[in-house]
């Protein structure tokens, strides 16, 4: 059996030292481009691969990160965590590190699982999702000195900005700003707003987003706002019911834009029931059903999401873990994302181009020719 490729191996081919092929390996911010081309290129050529376990000896870290594995809470918009997963395990084979998943029935207990898994020295480092309002897995984090990063803001905290309190995220402001004006530009003036009850951070900021796009451009008051303004819980059918009664108000409503894809789903529902399907919906989070109904909606862009979470983590290349506040005071500890904006047929919208540089009208005629 011929003999795996070494270091050493690495070292000679591109002739450098060995702590130079170290470097390029565990901290290449600090080698020079054209080295550490060189050493990569003899890498690729030697068809070299690191060991795992002497790395974990050397760096005493465990290459990998912990992530909890929250429970389905619908099939619609709870595959955006799903989606992030994929993106953060994809990144995170690309930086020689793993993800391992835990669960843990709500707050306490994920920090439970936090102590026993920082006690066995299983995890370099935690990624938290789905925060909410003064969350206690932040706090007992950076407190703890323990490096994370949260996917989503610290809402209600006074220390959102905090460099000890690393977060990445998605503008939801900007999002639902997007989907108003486009919605404006296309003529439309009575744009409603479905979201969630007021205290969601996410869901109060996606409202933010549609309530300054009309301000803006129809100077409306307070009163005006709220008459379009409707708030229920991530449902479908109490989305379908909630505008049902809206459009039985009779109040004009020209359009809707929606806080996420399961509520645009009603909404839509509710207003081809109405007779009126050419009445535009946009939802939120660019489903695979928002895909597969043809509902105009935002990307959040998670492949940039989880690219975020290991800048924060490890650097813009490195491979090996921050530790807790260890990047240096020009970068920013936080990565707001601007989302896409998606158009589709059902909105009768122009059609525009999505990812990937085809538009929905392209992705429609090539699923119609494979089925």
């Amino acid at each position: 059996m011929a003999q795996l490729p070494t270091v050493d191996d690495v070292a000679q081919r591109a002739g450098v030292s060995r702590q130079t092929v170290s470097n390029v390996l565990n901290s290449p911010d600090i080698v020079r481009d054209t080295t550490r081309e060189r050493v990569q290129a003899a890498i690729a050529e030697l068809g070299y691969r690191p060991h795992a376990s002497a790395r974990r000896l050397r760096t005493r870290q465990s290459s990998m990160i912990g992530v909890r594995l929250d429970p389905i809470i619908n099939g619609i918009s709870g595959s955006i965590l799903d989606r992030y997963l994929h993106a953060l395990t994809a990144r995170a084979d690309e930086r020689g590190m793993r993800i391992t998943l835990f669960t843990a029935a709500d707050h306490e207990a994920e920090i439970e699982q936090y102590k026993r898994l920082r006690d066995g020295a299983d995890v370099d480092a935690f990624v938290v999702t789905s925060t909410s309002y003064n969350d206690p897995r932040i706090e007992w984090l950076a407190r703890e000195r323990i490096p994370f990063v949260a996917f989503g803001r610290p809402w209600g905290s006074e220390k959102v900005d905090d460099p000890d309190r690393l977060w990445v995220d998605v503008d939801g402001q900007a999002g639902t700003r997007m989907a108003t004006e486009h919605l404006l530009g296309r003529g439309h003036r009575r744009i409603a707003f479905l979201g969630w009850p007021t205290g969601s951070g996410t869901g109060d900021d996606r409202r933010s987003g549609w309530e300054s796009a009309m301000t803006a451009a129809l100077s409306l008051d307070p009163f005006a706002l709220a008459a379009l303004s409707l708030e229920t819980v991530e449902s479908v059918p109490k989305a379908r019911a909630a505008v049902e009664g809206l459009l039985r108000a009779g109040r004009g409503v020209e359009a809707i834009v929606c806080a996420s894809d399961s509520l645009a789903l009603g909404a839509m529902m509710a207003v081809r029931e109405a007779g009126l399907p050419h009445l535009p919906v946009f939802g939120f989070d660019n489903t695979p059903v928002a895909q597969a109904v043809g509902l105009s909606s935002v990307d959040q862009r998670l492949d940039d999401v989880a690219a975020g979470t290991f800048e924060l983590l490890m650097g813009a290349t490195g491979r090996m873990m921050l530790p807790h506040g260890g990047a240096s005071g020009d970068d920013p500890r936080h990565r707001l994302i601007t989302p896409q904006l998606v158009v589709r047929r059902s909105s009768h919208l122009e059609l525009v181009e999505e990812a990937g540089g085809t538009t929905s009208g392209d992705r429609e005629r090539t699923e119609k020719e494979q089925s």
